[in-house]
């Protein structure tokens, strides 16, 4: 099934955890979800070990992008921040996200440099030239099956009603999911469904952050279509990490957290080292010889 046909399909909303990197995305599979959400916050967290700023290039997103559609299989959502510059360059970003394996690809309103969505101090560009990236985002993605997400982050910089214009006005555009950052409670959540219509909405679950947090199902029965959770795997993996190093630093040794690793064996189980090494040897000169 295309990502367009589940996130038209009726029932649960599609939930997209947010990954960082290859191992990210393959555990997210793994745990058997539908598809996963590459979030640029997570990867200015994890491999700049800086805030969501506008810090990361599209070189850099490109290449995780091509990582993770290699060793994955389900659809991968790109979070493509401005698109990188002007309409030119939102449409190279679509030609070359889409050609590395992203299945859908979200362009957001703000000016650069941009900012997480839950933090102050953010611009937003003039809605018409918003409009004019999800035109030249369509016009550049090569299989309909490619969807552009629009996100607007005006609500903390114009208020809830302009950003409701806007984003009926970038669904009128052509966008296939529609994504309002932020709402601040429920009314206002329930007013973006009904104001897109046919349109999938998108949700985006923060802890910490400034809308409710809602489980999926609750979300679904809303009306959301698409439900992310971008940064929740660092936010848990956080903790986690200092209290092993805490624990390291003290006892000088992993003994005492054995219980709460996986060892080497496990993570190759994960990562399949198996298969690989099944696969190169069939390659093997003395292989080949023998199945002759």
């Amino acid at each position: 099934m295309s990502l367009r046909t589940r996130l038209h399909k009726t029932g649960s909303a599609l939930h997209a955890p947010g990954a960082f990197d290859a191992l990210s995305a393959l555990l997210i599979e793994q745990a058997g979800f539908e598809a996963v959400y590459l979030s640029g916050a997570s990867i200015a967290y994890t491999q700049l070990g800086r805030p969501d700023l506008g810090l990361v290039s599209f070189d850099h997103v490109a290449d995780v992008v091509a990582r993770i559609c290699e060793r994955v299989e389900i659809p991968l959502i790109v979070d493509a921040d401005t698109g990188f510059g002007n309409a030119l360059n939102v449409a190279r970003t679509v030609k070359v996200f889409e050609r590395n394996g992203a299945r859908a690809i979200q362009l957001e309103d703000q000016t650069f440099p941009k900012r997480c969505g839950h933090l102050s101090g953010k611009g937003v560009a003039p809605m018409d030239e918003m409009v004019g990236k999800i035109q030249a985002a369509l016009d550049a993605r090569r299989s309909d099956e490619t969807l552009i997400i629009a996100r607007t982050d005006a609500i903390a910089v114009e208020g809830f009603e302009p950003a409701l214009d806007r984003a009926v006005a970038y669904a009128e555009a052509g966008a296939d999911v529609v994504f309002v950052e932020a709402p601040a409670d429920l009314d206002q959540m329930k007013r973006i469904i009904s104001a897109l219509g046919t349109t999938p909405a998108m949700a985006n679950m923060v802890e910490g952050g400034k809308t409710p947090i809602l489980s999926r199902d609750a979300l679904g029965e809303l009306g959301f279509k698409l439900v992310i959770s971008p940064g929740a795997l660092v936010r848990a993996l956080i903790p986690a990490a200092e209290a092993f190093l805490k624990a390291l630093k003290t006892e000088g040794s992993t003994v005492s957290y054995r219980d709460r690793m996986t060892d080497l064996a496990g993570v190759n189980d994960r990562i399949g080292l198996e298969d690989m090494l099944k696969l190169g040897d069939r390659y093997e000169p003395e292989r080949q010889e023998a199945a002759e």
